[in-house]
């Protein structure tokens, strides 16, 4: 299958990545970054909040930054259970504002701090969503617009990219998905095992079950209140809240209809698929190789780097260079575009 000849990976911050030396092994490349690499309140960035009404009468809510007259305009689709203030969000602020390009944040329903109207939450392979957002800032947007997603964030931006398939390219000019879970029912069990159960399936729970259960509130016998309540891992709380929410069958049928690994020959614009080796909960066997790749697909599969982690720099460390790094790449896919059609 011929590739494109895609931005060379050189002129990037995380080129030949490897992480310090007093952070080893993927876990603590990952909560290191997530937990103590936190920037200040008031270094955070001044969004304006926009409220968009949704196809179906509910809300979602839009941070944006402002960016210098036809600058691109970069979108960034965060992870699970994660909003404009997480970690990542804030450096991928950060690099948008030092280039003078638009930023905007989606949030997905509910996680904007204000619980959302509709009986529905958000998943992994929620496509259509993304789809809506995206032309929304189409029209708003005098400028080419690129596009990046984290985690649950990435693998959606990848399945609306290959739901799309050349009716992408009038929407984005370059995207990329950084430690998306590309094959769901392999992150899932990874994610709801030993040390994994106790330090993230916990974590995310602790927040999940509260705002299902306030969904519950709205829509009472929407969804199997006790068993919610009784789920211990992330397959247990998908079966009985968010793939019944979401039209799926079960969660074996959401992981797997959700899951952008199966589809990647069908994109038809400029992608980077991030992934590191020693994500804690993507297991390196399930990352694609290139044959599982469409010619508009990048693979980028460091050794090191962690689950949305890839710090870098002297202690305590910073998580500038993955954004930087990201923005070069998309910056670079979107200029050569038009000159190296396929």
């Amino acid at each position: 299958m011929q590739h494109r000849p895609f931005p060379d990976l050189r002129m990037t911050a995380l080129h030949d990545y490897r992480a310090p030396w007093w952070l080893p092994g993927g876990d603590l490349q990952t909560i290191w970054p997530a937990l103590l690499l936190r920037p200040w309140r008031a270094a955070g960035p001044a969004y304006r909040r926009e409220r968009w009404q949704a196809p179906d009468g509910d809300f979602i809510d839009v941070d944006h930054l402002q960016g210098a007259r036809g600058a691109p305009w970069l979108v960034l689709f965060h992870g699970l259970e994660g909003s404009s203030s997480s970690h990542y969000a804030v450096a991928f602020a950060q690099a948008a504002k030092a280039r003078g390009w638009h930023f905007s944040v989606p949030h997905f329903r509910g996680c904007s701090g204000e619980p959302n109207l509709a009986p529905r939450s958000y998943h992994s392979g929620d496509f259509e969503e993304i789809g809506w957002m995206l032309g929304r800032i189409r029209e708003a947007a005098g400028a080419p617009v690129l596009a990046a997603g984290v985690s649950l964030g990435g693998n959606a931006l990848l399945r609306w990219a290959e739901e799309a398939g050349s009716t992408a390219t009038p929407v984005v000019r370059a995207l990329a998905a950084v430690s998306a879970p590309l094959d769901l029912a392999a992150a899932g069990a990874a994610i709801d095992r030993g040390f994994n159960r106790l330090a993230y399936a916990q974590h995310f729970l602790r927040t999940m079950k509260p705002h299902a259960l306030a969904k519950w509130q709205q829509h009472p016998r929407l969804f199997d209140r006790e068993r919610l309540i009784a789920a211990r891992t992330l397959r247990e709380f998908d079966d009985c809240f968010t793939a019944p929410l979401h039209g799926f069958s079960s969660v074996d049928d959401y992981w797997r209809r959700a899951s952008a690994k199966p589809h990647l020959v069908a994109i038809r614009v400029p992608t980077l698929v991030f992934n590191a080796r020693n994500d804690p909960f993507v297991p390196e066997q399930s990352l694609p190789n290139p044959n599982q790749a469409g010619p508009e697909v990048m693979l980028w599969q460091p050794d090191h780097g962690g689950h949305v982690g890839f710090p870098t720099g002297r202690f305590p460390g910073h998580v500038h260079a993955m954004p930087e790094a990201v923005c070069d790449w998309l910056e670079a896919a979107a200029a050569t575009e038009a000159s190296h059609p396929l």
